[in-house]
């Protein structure tokens, strides 16, 4: 085991900074212990690891396990959101205003693993999260290997060759279709240059990513929201982020993507941060119909 502590700048919130990480409350890899710490693991360049990270008096604490230990530690600053700016950061609404002012701690975690964040977001192509949910947890329980460290239960995703080995029928079983899982297999097999993206500029990134067939906009976004830190990007092409966007800041209903990006044009390079505050105000449009899962269209 190693460790290492990193004392935030300023007021810090570790549950909502690194909770976009996990992919549903029963994510195998992700996981929040009864005292607020969370455990993750990763594949990283180094191999597998386990990371351990809890807020104390002194800062955020962290301890590390497997080949990817060093890794992890190495990495921890930018992970907890360390080359963020949310001093960049102008509220020009009132909403936005005040949702800024309750989450001062929030900051935009930055893994640098692009593949980890890649795949559930591949997996999470118009379905309902649930399904997606399910399938990303039967994949790692299946496919994955068992966390290092002490934590019973956790898994590390497979590595990209055994991604591009699943076989149909393993897919069938998740539940997921011949689509995503085609995407999913031609990323796995290209996946050191996937990889090189984190470190490219979002414009970079975001031609390297959707040169393969099956990843569009959506499904980027979502990837360098977290392999990346990037602040501005838009999720584009869901189904229900407009009609949000469009609600908090207007009042209207039915806001297209067209709609959307008008109305955060004021927050160029931060807009994925003001999407952030937005969702975390709780403010949605009130249902007119029975409530279905929540899913996305996202375009392949």
């Amino acid at each position: 085991m190693a460790t290492r502590t990193w004392a935030p700048p300023g007021p810090y919130d570790l549950g909502r900074t690194l909770g976009v990480l996990a992919r549903g409350p029963g994510d195998p890899a992700y996981r929040v212990a009864p005292d607020g710490s969370v455990w993750r693991s990763s594949r990283t360049p180094a191999g597998p690891g386990t990371l351990h990270v809890k807020a104390t008096a002194n800062g955020i604490e962290a301890e590390a396990w497997g080949p990817g230990a060093p890794w992890l530690l190495d990495t921890l600053p930018a992970l907890l959101g360390a080359t963020d700016t949310p001093e960049a950061f102008v509220p020009r609404h009132r909403l936005l205003h005040e949702a800024h002012r309750r989450n001062p701690g929030l900051r935009l975690a930055r893994t640098g693993l692009v593949l980890e964040s890649l795949i559930p977001s591949i997996l999470e192509q118009k379905v309902t999260s649930d399904e997606a949910y399910r399938a990303w947890r039967l994949l790692l329980q299946r496919h994955g290997d068992p966390a290092p460290g002490p934590m019973p239960g956790l898994r590390v995703m497979p590595d990209p060759k055994r991604w591009a080995l699943i076989p149909s029928w393993e897919w069938h079983k998740a539940g997921v279709d011949t689509k995503r899982a085609s995407t999913i297999i031609r990323a796995a097999r290209v996946a050191p240059r996937l990889e090189e993206a984190a470190a490219m500029d979002d414009q970079q990134a975001s031609a390297r990513l959707q040169a393969i067939p099956g990843i569009g906009p959506w499904t980027t976004a979502e990837t360098l929201q977290r392999s990346n830190g990037a602040a501005d990007a838009v999720t584009t092409g869901d189904l229900h982020l407009p009609k949000i966007i469009g609600y908090a800041l207007t009042g209207a209903r039915g806001t297209d993507d067209e709609g959307m990006l008008e109305l955060l044009a004021p927050y160029e390079g931060q807009r994925h941060r003001a999407c952030r505050l937005i969702l975390l105000t709780g403010q949605v449009p009130p249902r007119r119909a029975p409530r279905f899962p929540v899913g996305n269209i996202a375009p392949l």
